[in-house]
């Protein structure tokens, strides 16, 4: 455990899921950077408390030391045992070499000379969600958007049939939300998640997502396709160990839940700030060419996750603290892009903001994102797509949001529009 004295804000608790479900911890982080900005913050057992990292500066230099900071002992607040370590280990719970193999075995898939062949492609693809969304007139912008446009993405990046993508959603919802009872039938933090305790996020839908993947795997062995599947079975990584039948696993489910999620609910904030911000909505529609300079904004204003963790290797002084060899370091992405040392007036939402060095994928980090420029390209065809076709948006019901502090994520948001 750490050494952290007196210097608990007792007051502050980044594991009350509640403060996250109302959207509301904004204040405390800025009360964190300015008060504490790496703090103590206990949980309640079996978990044994984590320090809180909420500073621009400090994020970066704790990603960026894998050797003090460990990816290795898993990226969540959960605690894991060595058996867990061993079987539920993906790309991102690696380090050294291992990781950079992974990485590297669909580096070239995900890099921009390969995406800009497809942005047409993609382009059309946007269009199918857009012009069918807006036909409605008045629609859940979540489910009817920004889920369905990544969601189609994948499947094309996968080659798995149109008809499967509704289940994907309903898996990486339960996945992803396995601390909101709306999403799952089994918490994280219920007695029956012990039996599901070797697979990612203890979620049973992890086992679904491997049952399917193991389909496709059995498909493609030994053939040609271009799909991510088929490159993930028949190539060797650069470090020439085979991927097991578990990394495969481990590795598809990555895939599915992070080739969804993250780009999902930035689509989703980006529209909730335009929708409540009009001027910066009018400034886009009057000058399309600020769209991609927006996407940036959309990026650190949405900060579509929350947190990640690592964990120390040694003892080691950060902030002013005395960090132990053991404890867990979380690094609060969300609150790094709201540091007013780093982003003038960061709570205004700005479309023109040319300085923008957000954490949202990471940043020059061995973890940096592997589908950042996608994500970068499907949100700004979203909006390129989206804006011109805007006459008037205006909310219609209550937006709710996931119960989390992992994913900073929009469940429902339903709007009513008048397209041109």
């Amino acid at each position: 455990m750490g050494d952290f004295g007196d210097r608990v804000l007792v007051d502050v608790d980044l594991a009350d899921l509640d403060l996250f479900e109302r959207h509301a911890a904004w204040p405390v982080f800025e009360r964190l950077r300015r008060d504490a900005p790496v703090h103590w913050n206990p949980e309640p057992a079996p978990n044994s408390g984590f320090w809180s990292v909420t500073r621009h500066a400090d994020i970066v230099a704790v990603d960026r030391d894998t050797e003090t900071f460990t990816s290795t002992k898993f990226v969540n607040l959960e605690e894991v045992d060595d058996d867990q370590i061993r079987i539920r280990r993906s790309m991102l719970e690696s380090d050294g070499v291992r990781h950079r193999a992974l990485r590297k075995l669909l580096l070239r898939e995900f890099g921009g000379p390969a995406l800009r062949r497809f942005e047409d492609f993609l382009r059309d693809l946007t269009a199918v969600t857009v012009d069918a969304a807006l036909r409605k007139g008045e629609f859940d912008f979540v489910s009817e958007v920004s889920a369905d446009f990544p969601i189609q993405v994948l499947a094309r990046l996968l080659d798995v049939p149109e008809g499967d993508t509704g289940q994907l959603i309903r898996w990486v919802n339960q996945i992803i939300g396995n601390t909101d009872p709306e999403y799952t039938d089994v918490l994280l933090s219920d007695a029956a998640s012990e039996h599901y305790k070797n697979v990612p996020f203890r979620s049973p839908a992890s086992l679904e997502v491997f049952e399917y993947g193991r389909a496709l795997a059995r498909q493609r062995r030994g053939g040609d396709g271009e799909d991510l599947v088929s490159k993930l079975v028949n190539r060797v990584p650069v470090d020439g160990e085979p991927l097991s039948a578990r990394e495969f696993d481990n590795y598809f489910l990555l895939l599915v839940v992070a080739g969804n999620e993250t780009t999902r609910h930035t689509i989703s904030h980006g529209m909730h700030a335009l929708l409540h911000h009009p001027d910066q909505l009018r400034l886009l529609q009057q000058d399309p060419s600020l769209i991609p300079n927006a996407v940036e904004e959309i990026l650190r204003w949405a900060s579509p996750i929350y947190h990640f963790r690592r964990t120390a290797t040694r003892d080691v002084e950060l902030g002013g603290q005395h960090i132990r060899s053991g404890d867990k370091v979380v690094m609060w992405f969300a609150s790094g892009n709201r540091d007013e040392t780093v982003f003038d007036d960061p709570d205004r939402f700005d479309v023109t903001r040319t300085t923008n060095p957000h954490l949202t994928f990471g940043k020059n980090s061995p973890h940096f994102c592997l589908g950042a420029n996608l994500a970068r390209l499907e949100v700004r065809l979203m909006f390129e797509t989206l804006l011109p076709r805007l006459k008037n948006v205006e909310p219609a019901g209550e937006v709710t949001r996931v119960r989390s502090n992992f994913v900073n994520g929009i469940k429902q948001f339903p709007i009513r529009v008048r397209a041109n």
